[in-house]
């Protein structure tokens, strides 16, 4: 089997050839990469992650998730939107996070406009999956991981529409990422164990 169609593990699951050997990465895929997801907790934890990720390694970030869950006050939205100039401080001084100013604002930002789209639309799940056809997950047919696209149509306007609204670190392959995530798209391989 070539890296490129599968991963055969130890425990002789075929997965996506991203998920390595590493546990926490295979932990990830199996249980949470593109299983749709509605809570905006969690949907803002992944706003926060994947802003982070930005320019960085998934498991990078992976790695530092609980850290960020301690330093962003358990993703708890309202909390983080009343984060301050102390806060930020304190944050550029935690060495379990990406200690990067521009994403750590970027940050405050976004649960600040998250809030208002919640306002808006009722909750920000409504708002993200308004955006999908029928509102259901779109299934890609995947044969080999080059097959994922870094971005789509649909990622560009969910993009467009959340950097209209001033969201920071958001753009299209960003975006794209978090809709895989988040498993408004399911780009598991179609012989992947988790799809």
């Amino acid at each position: 089997m070539t890296q490129d169609s599968g991963l055969n593990t130890k425990d002789s699951k075929i997965r996506c050839s991203w998920a390595t050997s590493d546990p926490l990465y295979i932990k990830y895929h199996d249980e949470e990469w593109g299983k749709p997801v509605y809570d905006d907790k969690i949907l803002f934890e992944f706003l926060i992650l994947e802003g982070a990720q930005a320019g960085l390694s998934w498991i990078t970030i992976l790695r530092r998730r609980e850290n960020y869950r301690k330093a962003f006050a358990g993703f708890d939205v309202q909390k983080v939107a009343a984060f301050t100039d102390e806060d930020v401080e304190r944050l550029m001084n935690d060495e379990g996070i990406i200690r990067n100013r521009l994403k750590i604002n970027g940050a405050i930002i976004n649960a600040r406009l998250f809030i208002g789209i919640q306002k808006e639309f009722g909750s920000f799940s409504k708002y993200m999956w308004s955006f999908v056809p029928g509102g259901k997950p779109i299934q890609n047919q995947i044969k080999k991981m080059s097959d994922v696209p870094p971005r789509t149509e649909l990622s560009d306007q969910i993009s467009k529409d959340m950097k209209k609204r001033g969201f920071k670190f958001f753009g299209t392959t960003i975006c794209y990422a978090h809709m895989q995530a988040t498993g408004m798209v399911n780009d598991h391989l179609l012989t992947c164990c988790a799809r």
